[in-house]
């Protein structure tokens, strides 16, 4: 049985309904309550949507609609670390795709695939606001911009080595 099976831990359960009752309506806490269970499991299994659903008085289709809507939530596993590639224009005309090649080339991965060592997820994001130093990447939740292929090397080393 893996942890996306197990039951929501009691104190989580009990904050989300912390959570819920600072809210006027219960789904307002929604978006926090899915954050809370990723930050403890890495992502957000169908079946802890499922609680969290029941615990907000949402249905489960409901609750899935906002956990796909915002692209900082996993719905499937990630790895240790993610990368978030920036597919802005801005980061296009900057050299998005060479550095996307490159960094596939590196992972020996494709975008939206995690490396086999389970280390590394590359996904690519809509424009995450930092156009002015393109091309740019969210790495878990660190903001890099005027990215090379060195800097990225030498990230991707940093990442590896870190649990």
């Amino acid at each position: 049985m893996s942890t996306a099976d197990l039951p929501l831990p009691a104190p989580m359960r009990a904050e989300i309904l912390a959570l819920a009752a600072q809210e006027l309506h219960p789904r307002g806490a929604s978006v926090a309550a899915l954050r809370l269970v990723q930050a403890r499991f890495g992502w957000i299994s169908t079946a802890h949507l499922r609680e969290v659903a029941d615990l907000l008085g949402m249905s489960a289709d409901d609750l899935d609609g906002v956990a796909t809507y915002f692209n900082l939530l996993f719905r499937r596993p990630v790895g240790r670390h993610v990368i978030m590639l920036c597919d802005s224009v801005s980061c296009w005309i900057m050299g998005r795709e060479p550095l996307c090649a490159h960094l596939c080339r590196k992972l020996g991965i494709r975008p939206g695939e995690t490396t086999a060592d389970n280390a590394i997820t590359l996904l690519p994001t809509v424009c995450i606001g930092h156009c002015d130093h393109a091309p740019a990447m969210l790495v878990d939740n660190t903001l890099h911009g005027d990215v090379t292929t060195e800097s990225l090397d030498h990230l991707i080393d940093t990442l590896r080595d870190t649990p």
